[in-house]
């Protein structure tokens, strides 16, 4: 049968709760929360193939990711890796996939077939075999169905499942009445009312226990309750059936007398109220999300089995507090009382289970010889004891899950509210909430009140950089304003500048018993030696975050061992999953790795080894991406070799999306290595000559100058002039797609005279080419020839065709300057074959540019604008928004020329908004030049004026003065 393994055993699988798998006994593990969500759409189809549009559909909605289907197959493939022998029960077929993995193996099933006999008892006169039936099919929910799954899809489904489950309760409730339970039904269905305020089901019911429990007044009163809340959010009067139960209220209808009870007799024991829980705090911030969503489970916890919510987060991230603020919100609904123990889960002695019941036990009025010894017997007199009462325990600070479940009530109206820095996924029907930092408005509002209003209104901005600092952490930011609530001579400046040393910063943040890295030594006190060292080791890396496959290349480890330990990392609280496959660390958390990495990295070689690993995995994979698109290009053949292989790309639109994900990782890891002593300064300028895309694009050009700007400087300290010369060639490109062609001249200049020193092709070739481009712009012609001719010359001896393009593109753009059109197109021409025959991606739109260029400066506008509409949606595809805008600028000329003037400002005003933030002032200048002259020749010489002044300012600051006189000179013509 499809589900049964060669063992016989058999996959079992659950929705209402969290989504869950089993073979046989043995858990499962079923993966992300997409992971799981994929799992779940599959389930829930009974086994029918969904498409991969639904699938995606399902998971993600309207904004699904680039890589949706990429990511759909990765999630299909762990799944089918996770099944093990029973893996071909997710099939794919037809574009698509389906689960199949036979009849009654999903908890649905149970709850369905339970409810289905219910039913016929029932229909069969036996309601006491009817109750007990619906009760097990209740029993088959673990918590919110679906629970902690995202998507569209699930969100329908969950809703669909709750309606169904609140349908069974109202069946139960039924019976409850019809066997004489009513007494006991009152308080269950106060609780439901209440969470349900609109379901007039319950309503009646409601009305019916309180009659027969002999409270006829409180029933009527729920009638007119409800009549008004009808009437306030609807606009409607009560349904014909509570209209007519209270009429039958009010004359006294023998038939609605009570049936002869169910209730058990009183234990007789003399119960005790505890009240346990600690002080709030006074300046209690912000957490209003988190708050309502806690408050709102135990709002509803009255006639629900064991009603738990755990609240997992780092060291610091203030889970007690919250939990111990929402505790005495709630009090109300536990008038019972309410219990509290410190579990000291982080400590080196947990509690231990068996001795926090013997004190829950004392708590609640049972007298020490009535107090069983073992933990099992104690647990049973701990549930026993809570029967038929509301209390409200809060299990505070717990290592894990087995430490948890023998505290748990497990009694309807009782409810435990547990913090650990461990996410309780194996704590069954538990609520997870993950609690995260604060966000920076709470934070300073928290800051604000410790050190008082007129300190910080009259340094906001040093405040902010604190809280910052503090990483919006509430136990930093706490240590940090009660440090200096105590010195009065401080400024927050003051405290902003000691934190600001990243490297003293974790020193500071200590005020008497309160220490950030104490909190922190803590959870890493207790992981296992794989664990510590991958915390430690991923702590290095600068980046804003970490893929699943560069983590594997630091840690020196297999992809799936990898995720293993992150995923306990993350279960931990000492690492969170920023995304499926990627991984982050808390700022304060981070520089806590690095210290405890300095500390205990032996030998402390593997520190630099692991950072080395990673700078492979960059290059490696970014020089696979560069050949990718530039097909011949000979850059690659001049790169070191390195020891990580990287990941390899089929197709470019993959590679294209992992150089855009991973810039900030990669040009963050090659900045860490600009250090003159290190062995690895080559191959992190090499790292920025393969991905030099990202700078022609735009979008991380600042990022890339820091970088390149660091790197030259540790090549210059070190005296490895091949290091510089390509730096050097690096930044010159950097200054020159910004404006500032000084500055790029020089630097090129000194690329070429290093490159030629050292025999290095790549930097003579490159640099001499930008020198070229340079001079173009600064109309130097003769200069701007000479440039590219030395760069093709170099580019030819190299066999490097995409440098030989590139320098063709130039060499053509010198003759259309120079009002040479005849030579200008030919040259363009073969820079265009060239890129054709070597079957590039986005350079081929380069080439079409550069021909599009010579061919409007010959007068063959129409050919021009046709080579410019077809580069532009390359350039736009690979997410080149420099080279996007500037297309469009050139379009905007090609309308300007032909007098299509309407045509010309539309195409410039989109050059705008392309460039905009990303592309230098110069670019910006030189658009607003050509959209004044549109505006001009529209009649429109006011808007013209204004592009032309802003423009002249743009010249001026450059001091590009050739520029800033055509503009005065159309200022000075302009009518206004």
């Amino acid at each position: 049968m499809a589900g049964d393994t060669e063992h016989g055993q058999r996959l079992r699988f659950a929705v209402l709760g969290p989504v869950r798998a089993w073979r046989g006994g043995e858990e499962l593990r079923t993966g992300s929360p997409q992971q799981r969500a994929l799992l779940a759409a599959l389930l829930l189809r009974g086994g029918r193939t969904a498409t991969a549009a639904e699938l995606v559909d399902a998971l993600w909605g309207d904004e699904p990711p680039h890589a949706a289907l990429a990511a759909l197959r990765t999630y299909a493939s762990r799944l089918r890796k996770a099944f093990g022998p029973d893996a071909d029960v997710l099939a794919s077929e037809a574009g698509g996939y389906a689960l199949r993995a036979g009849v009654g193996c999903l908890d649905i099933d149970s709850a369905e077939r339970l409810a289905a006999e219910a039913e016929k008892a029932r229909a069969a006169g036996n309601g006491t075999r009817a109750r007990a039936l619906i009760t097990e099919a209740l029993a088959v929910w673990d918590g919110e169905p679906l629970a902690h799954v995202p998507g569209p899809y699930a969100e329908t489904q969950r809703a669909r499942l709750e309606e169904w489950r609140l349908g069974l309760v109202e069946t139960r409730l039924d019976l409850d009445l019809e066997l004489g339970h009513h007494a006991e039904a009152v308080s269950e269905l106060t609780a439901l009312t209440a969470a349900h305020p609109l379901r007039e089901r319950l309503r009646e019911l409601l009305m019916l226990a309180l009659y027969r429990s002999g409270r006829q007044a409180e029933a009527l009163a729920v009638y007119t309750d409800t009549r008004r809340l009808l009437d306030d959010e609807l606009g409607v009067e009560p349904c014909a059936e509570l209209s007519e139960l209270q009429q039958r209220i009010l004359r006294g209808d023998a038939d609605l007398a009570p049936h002869p009870s169910g209730d058990r007799a009183g234990t007789g024991l003399s119960f005790v109220r505890p009240a346990q829980l600690p002080a709030t705090v006074p300046d209690f911030t912000g957490r209003d999300a988190f708050v309502q969503e806690l408050s709102h489970q135990l709002a509803t916890a009255e006639g629900r089995v064991m009603a738990v919510s755990a609240v997992a987060g780092i060291g610091g991230v203030g889970k007690t507090t919250l939990a111990v603020h929402v505790a005495h919100a709630a009090r109300d609904h536990f008038p019972d009382g309410q219990l509290y123990v410190d579990l000291q889960g982080t400590g080196p002695v947990v509690a231990e289970p068996e001795a926090v019941l013997g004190a829950f036990l004392r708590a609640l009025g049972v007298a020490d010889s009535a107090i069983p010894e073992g933990l099992q017997e104690r647990s049973a007199l701990f549930r026993s004891t809570l029967d038929g009462r509301r209390v409200l325990a809060l299990l505070d600070n717990a290592r894990d899950a087995a430490q948890v479940r023998p505290l748990l009530p497990g009694t309807e109206g009782c409810a435990a509210l547990v913090t650990s820095r461990t996410r309780m996924v194996d704590l069954a029907g538990a609520h997870l909430v993950d609690l995260d930092v604060m966000s920076p408005e709470e934070a300073l509002v928290l800051f604000t009140r410790i050190v008082g209003t007129e300190r910080v209104a009259a340094e906001r901005d040093a405040a902010m950089d604190t809280v910052a600092a503090c990483g919006f952490l509430p136990l930093a930011i706490r240590i940090a304003a009660s440090r200096l609530a105590a010195r009065r001579t401080w400024t927050v400046s003051v405290l902003a500048r000691k934190l600001g040393d990243e490297r003293r910063r974790l020193d500071e943040l200590r005020a008497g018993d309160l220490a950030v890295k104490a909190t922190f030594e803590l959870g890493y006190g207790q992981l296992e030696p794989a664990q510590a060292r991958a915390f430690r080791l991923l702590g290095l890396p600068d980046g804003p975050d970490i893929s699943l496959p560069a983590a594997a290349a630091v840690l020196d480890l297999d992809v799936d061992t990898t995720e293993e330990l992150l995923e306990t990392l993350v279960d931990a609280s000492l690492l969170e999953s920023a995304a499926p496959g990627r991984y982050r660390f808390h700022d304060l958390l981070r520089l806590y790795a690095r210290s405890c990495a300095e500390r205990d990295e032996h030998p402390p070689a593997e520190r630099e080894a692991a950072m080395s690993r990673l700078l492979d995995f960059y290059l490696s994979t970014a020089a696979g991406v560069y050949v990718l698109e530039r097909p011949g290009e000979q850059l690659v053949k001049h790169i070191g070799p390195t020891e990580h292989p990287g990941l390899a790309f089929q197709d470019s639109g993959a590679a294209a999306d992992w150089l855009f994900t991973e810039a900030g990782c990669l040009l963050a890891c090659a900045r860490q290595h600009a250090r003159p002593a290190g062995s690895t300064l080559q191959r992190a300028v090499d790292l920025l000559f393969v991905t030099k895309d990202l700078t022609e694009s735009g979008a991380y050009s600042r990022l890339y100058a820091h970088a390149a700007t660091a790197l030259l400087d540790a090549a210059q300290a070190s005296g490895n002039h091949r290091a510089e010369a390509r730096a050097r060639t690096i930044l010159a490109q950097v200054r020159n797609f910004s404006g500032r062609f000084a500055e790029a001249d020089e630097q090129a200049m000194h690329a070429v005279r290093l490159g030629k020193e050292c025999q290095d092709p790549v930097s003579c070739g490159y640099a001499a080419n930008i020198r070229g481009i340079i001079a173009i712009y600064q109309q130097r012609y003769d200069d701007a020839e000479d440039y590219c001719n030395q760069a093709l010359e170099c580019f030819r001896a190299d066999g490097n065709l995409n440098g030989e393009a590139s320098a063709l593109s130039n060499l053509s753009r010198v003759h259309t300057e120079t009002r040479r059109p005849q030579s200008a197109v030919p040259l363009a021409e073969r820079c265009l074959a060239i890129y054709r025959a070597s079957k590039v991606t986005w350079r081929l739109a380069n080439g079409l540019y550069a021909y599009g260029t010579a061919l409007n400066s010959a007068g063959r506008h129409q050919e021009a604008l046709a080579q410019f509409e077809e580069a532009l949606p390359v350039f736009r595809d690979h997410r080149q928004r420099m080279w996007e805008g500037w297309t469009l600028f050139r379009m905007a000329e090609v309308h300007l020329a032909t007098h299509e003037y309407a045509r010309g400002a539309a195409h410039a005003e989109q050059a705008l908004t392309r460039i905009r933030g990303i592309s230098g002032e110069w670019r910006r200048g030189s658009i607003l030049l050509t959209l004044g002259r549109c505006l001009d020749a529209l009649g429109q010489p006011g808007r013209a004026r204004a592009c032309w002044a802003d423009a002249l300012t743009v010249f001026e600051q450059l001091g590009h003065e050739h520029e800033a006189r055509t503009v005065r000179d159309l200022l000075s013509l302009a009518t206004v």
